[in-house]
């Protein structure tokens, strides 16, 4: 065995144990014969070929071969979301405060967010245009500047969207970076729409002289929350029908982001349970965003480990007995 069907092996350990054994020499011929002369190391394109079909086989084995759909039903949900946020707040930039009131501001604009919302605008574009890899880049790049704003704005000395608003679009775009490859032609345009109709509505928000803090964000984002969890219920709801699992999958991918767009509701909640605050104050809105970025991923793996319980075959032999009608198998 030469170095590189040794390295392809230490790869197809992303497999169960099981179907290592039955098919993987089959495997690791396919890809030797695939390889050029000369070469000792597997392609990159070969290792992540290798790891996706190992995590697909580990989440069949465990009962949860709808996981993979789901997390990209989520994504498009978060991406439709996000673009709309994004829409709205981009109005709110367009109106900044009285010179007179002395608040600080971008030029003509509320904040540095005017930025940042051009560039989730420019990835709700792209998805029009070119759908997938391209789409999946723009949101990177968009997450990268919502979370440079917050560095950039006390480096320059100029306000930014609070972080009440700026949390919420990061676990979004992380979601929305599992975009699938192809989607309906009817579908691409979709956050693009979102952006501009979002945009639109907020002109009717938009407060007498603009801006993110007071009601806009403490009412627009729960209300988002709200908007995201029915409809992810609904469609699981409806795939469930058809007995399509993704929803219910989706649901839990999206937990993050729903409790972090209702991040204000839930601190108020935990700190006048404890101290009887009227509003939560910052170290309520930093320890429930804590709870809630952690909390959420914990339950992923968590629910696999339960499906892959309940899927294990119970004991064979005379004695045994069937876990439904409690006779003798």
């Amino acid at each position: 065995m030469n170095q590189l069907e040794r390295r392809y092996h230490r790869l197809l350990r992303a497999y169960p144990a099981e179907y290592r054994r039955t098919r993987g020499a089959e495997i690791v011929g396919t890809y030797l014969d695939l390889a050029g002369p000369g070469r000792r190391w597997p392609s990159p394109g070969d290792a992540a070929d290798l790891l996706r079909g190992g995590l697909r086989q580990r989440l069949r084995a465990a009962g949860a071969a709808d996981l993979v759909p789901g997390v990209r039903l989520a994504a498009v949900l978060a991406f439709l979301t996000a673009t709309a946020l994004a829409g709205v707040w981009s109005v709110m930039e367009l109106r900044p405060p009285p010179a007179q009131w002395g608040v600080p501001h971008a030029g003509p604009f509320v904040s540095l967010g005017v930025g940042v919302w051009g560039v989730w605008l420019f990835a709700a574009a792209v998805h029009a245009v070119a759908p997938g890899r391209w789409t999946r880049r723009g949101v990177a790049l968009a997450l990268l500047i919502t979370v440079a704003v917050v560095p950039a704005a006390a480096l320059a000395g100029l306000p930014r969207p609070p972080l009440l608003v700026l949390l919420p679009q990061v676990g979004l775009g992380l979601v929305a970076l599992a975009l699938p490859e192809r989607l309906p032609a009817r579908l691409q345009a979709a956050p693009l729409l979102a952006f501009g109709a979002a945009g639109l509505a907020g002109l009717n928000l938009l407060p007498r002289y603009g801006g993110y803090h007071g009601w806009p964000a403490e009412q627009i984002l729960p209300g988002a929350a709200v908007v995201l969890l029915v409809v992810v219920l609904l469609l699981g709801m409806g795939l469930t029908l058809r007995a399509d699992h993704r929803g219910g999958w989706a649901l839990l991918v999206l937990l993050t982001p729903i409790g972090l767009l209702s991040l204000h509701i839930l601190a108020g909640m935990a700190d006048g349970l404890l101290n009887g605050a009227t509003r939560p104050g910052l170290s309520a809105l930093a320890a429930t965003a804590v709870v809630v970025g952690l909390a959420g991923p914990a339950l992923l793996p968590l629910t696999i480990a339960l499906h892959k319980r309940m899927r294990r075959p119970g004991p064979v032999g005379p004695d045994a007995r069937c876990p439904t009608c409690g006779r003798h198998r």
